[in-house]
């Protein structure tokens, strides 16, 4: 089961990787510390394209121990298109290698977590070291980026007005007219590259680089349920009210998240989005 993407909020320190002298971070378990090697210095990893059997030299990888149930497997920390493809390539090959012992893959912009049992994986040496040279084997097989969207998700939106209370701050901004600003919007080439922060939101990129603002410098203490804010290249919906500091243009009556569903969440991460505008007799609160 996918879950909401990882946190860590773990005491760390630095150190230096007794094989490369490169930059380390030890983390504490318990009464012992142990520390991982966090650059590629020492070992190179690529991302062996399974379509060409060649190494994919724009996504090096490490695999960094976080806690002691849990390795973080990153490409680098540039938040793009391409590196989260490769993220989602990388959590479902690991979901249909089924390891035994790993209880969770959570995908993230640009890494992966998984998270396990340490006695499954105890019966030599150090069990993350076990498990990393399980996920080093099936890596080194080779990950197709997904980059074909499974699906597009069409969402309703009021656009301005209530609903919308950022549109002419925005529009002002970004030196365009409100219609302009919803029709740069709608055009947008929407990719959900996440779930987090609440249960379904997701963090949609792909936003028009003209509409491409830093969050607001005061955070609202409440914004309704369904509303559909930018910041930086990205765009999210709020699924229930909550703090937040997005420039919020609009509002959709459509439910993120249900837990009753079978599928609590309505979007996933790599779907497309289609934002459809509707008038205000359509956009009642969700």
């Amino acid at each position: 089961m996918l879950a909401q993407a990882h946190a860590g909020l773990h005491i760390m320190r630095l150190s230096r990787c007794g094989l490369c002298g490169a930059a380390v971070r030890c983390i504490p378990w318990g009464p012992m510390s142990e520390s991982f090697c966090s650059s590629n210095t020492a070992s190179v990893h690529h991302v062996v394209d399974s379509a060409t059997g060649g190494a994919n030299t724009d996504a090096p990888w490490s695999i960094t121990a976080d806690g002691d149930c849990c390795v973080i497997i990153e490409f680098g920390q540039v938040i793009d298109l391409h590196t989260n493809e490769i993220v989602h390539g990388v959590a479902a090959r690991l979901l249909d290698a089924a390891i035994p012992g790993v209880v969770d893959i959570v995908p993230a912009f640009t890494t992966v977590a998984v998270h396990y049992r340490p006695e499954r994986f105890a019966q030599e040496g150090r069990p993350h070291e076990n498990l990393c040279r399980r996920l080093e084997a099936v890596l080194a097989e080779g990950i197709q980026p997904q980059n074909d969207a499974s699906r597009t998700v069409d969402i309703p939106v009021c656009y301005g007005g209530d609903a919308g209370p950022d549109l002419p701050a925005v529009a002002q901004a970004c030196g365009l007219s409100p219609e302009q600003v919803i029709a740069r919007h709608i055009a947008s080439a929407h990719r959900v590259y996440m779930l987090g922060f609440l249960p379904g939101l997701p963090y949609i990129g792909g936003l028009d680089a003209q509409l491409r603002l830093p969050r607001r410098s005061m955070p609202r203490f409440h914004v309704p349920a369904g509303s559909v804010a930018i910041a930086n290249d990205q765009t999210c919906i709020y699924p229930l009210e909550s703090p937040g500091g997005w420039h919020i243009i609009g509002r959709t009556p459509l439910s993120l998240f249900d837990a009753t569903r079978a599928s609590p969440c309505t979007l996933q991460p790599g779907d497309r989005v289609r934002f459809v505008p509707i008038t205000d007799a359509g956009c009642s609160q969700p």
